[in-house]
């Protein structure tokens, strides 16, 4: 083979991996992980927290009647020398906070 085929072949091998990657990311949904770090940064604007948790399975829910595939998950808060503790739920796809409850 020449060096001609080899590097056109390396061009088109590189091409197809990289429409690849871009369509696989495209559709992708985010991690739990990414879902949590959004969630804690949103949090933090308000102040400190001191623990986190999510479940790493989406879960299907429905909030003003609209269908989410969303992370569930909480975060604790030291609020005037007491422990509050929050579960939210964060959309799968963007890690946007679909919605906040504080628990007892």
């Amino acid at each position: 083979m020449s060096w001609k085929k080899t590097v056109l072949a390396a061009g088109v091998g590189f091409a197809a991996g990289f429409i690849t990657k871009q369509q696989i990311e495209q559709y992708q949904k985010i991690t739990p992980e990414k879902a949590l770090k959004i969630v804690k940064e949103t949090f933090k604007k308000q102040g400190p927290i001191s623990g986190s948790w999510i479940y790493m399975k989406p879960e299907s829910i429905t909030k003003n009647g609209l269908q989410y595939t969303a992370y569930r998950g909480g975060v604790t808060r030291n609020i005037n020398g007491e422990t509050v503790q929050f579960e939210f739920y964060a959309d799968a796809e963007t890690g946007a906070v679909i919605d906040v409850m504080e628990t007892t």
